[in-house]
């Protein structure tokens, strides 16, 4: 079922999306498109098709829920000139003073 350029400015009305009238043609035509195509989708033969998203027996495969400590091959006092607790210390780029 073709939409028509009324029905294209109500979706971007709905969506919130500002749509120029310049605009309003080309997508028209790309929703249609978009639109026969799912239109061709749905003639598809899916009766020979066997149900995929529940196989019996079978879940679906998990991992655990672990945390794993982030190796650090180095200290902050080697990665920076200046640090001072474990954390790089960086020179302030502005203050409020020079605003």
């Amino acid at each position: 079922m073709p939409v028509s350029g009324k029905d294209v400015r109500k979706i971007a009305d709905l969506a919130r999306l500002s749509l120029a009238d310049t605009d309003l043609p080309a997508i028209t035509e790309q929703m249609n498109s978009i639109l026969a195509h799912m239109d061709v989708l749905t003639r598809v033969d899916t009766t020979s098709v066997g149900a995929t998203d529940n196989v019996p027996g079978k879940g679906m495969t998990l991992r655990d829920d672990r945390v794993a400590p982030i190796p650090m091959n180095t200290t902050a006092p080697l990665l920076a000139p200046d640090s001072r607790d474990g954390f790089i210390l960086v020179p302030r780029l502005a203050t409020h003073e020079d605003a």
